[in-house]
């Protein structure tokens, strides 16, 4: 990853939350990280893929996608905001189940990721694209 490439403003997509918000996420995602120039941007199509379709169906009101490189590590990091207050769940594999394995998955596919509460009421879900 170039160094120089990774600007001080962080580059932030306001979303309604509607179906097109994944794939207008997963295009601003892809967009950053050819800037940056990752090569492989699959892992952090599919978090930002997830964190996005939690954030419409269970979250509330617009939803904010930010994506940067962290400075420490020099990996890259997708947040995710949304109004809601609710928290998301990791639920045990359950192979009969037809849904619900989404952050089972990513959180096996990336470095870290977390959930942390905004001042102005809701969360913003954080994860680190080791892969990326």
């Amino acid at each position: 990853m170039s160094v120089a490439a990774c600007a001080p403003e962080v580059p932030t997509l306001v979303l309604e939350p509607d179906d097109r918000a994944p794939g207008r996420a997963r295009r601003f995602v892809a967009e950053h990280f050819r800037a940056w120039e990752v090569r492989d941007d699959y892992t952090a199509r599919l978090v930002v893929s997830e964190l996005v379709t939690n954030a419409y169906r269970h979250g509330e009101g617009a939803i904010v996608v930010r994506v940067f490189v962290d400075e420490r590590d020099w990996l890259p990091v997708i947040e995710v905001w949304d109004a809601g207050e609710g928290r998301p769940v990791v639920r045990s594999e359950n192979r009969a189940a037809t849904g619900g394995r989404g952050l089972l998955l990513m959180s096996g596919m990336v470095h870290a990721w977390g959930v942390r509460p905004l001042n102005e009421g809701g969360k913003v879900i954080w994860a680190k694209c080791a892969a990326c």
